[in-house]
């Protein structure tokens, strides 16, 4: 698991995202394009995008977080991540 910088912000994790895509598809998807509908992620390899955002922001995505709409985007992923890690630096260890 790599260990994020707490200040991450938006433009830091869309960057990281595109090398990720970019690394694993091929081709390098703007922050708004439509990853399902430009063909680069799958049913398949949106979960993978679930493993890898978890791994690497330490974050939980779970329930109705798991919704498609998080993941059609470089800019829905990142705007998820920034959610998931403000609301679970909030909880201060409450589940």
């Amino acid at each position: 698991m790599t260990t994020m910088n707490p200040g991450i912000d938006a433009a830091g994790v869309e960057k990281q995202l595109i090398a990720f895509l970019a690394e694993r598809t091929g081709a390098e998807p703007t922050p708004e394009q439509d990853l399902f509908d430009a063909g680069l992620v799958s049913s398949m390899f949106a979960m993978q995008l679930v493993v890898h955002l978890e791994d690497e922001y330490d974050i939980e995505i779970v329930g109705p977080e798991l919704s498609m709409d998080n993941f059609r985007s470089v800019r829905a992923m990142s705007a998820l991540v920034l959610r998931l890690r403000d609301s679970e630096g909030e909880g201060d260890g409450e589940i």
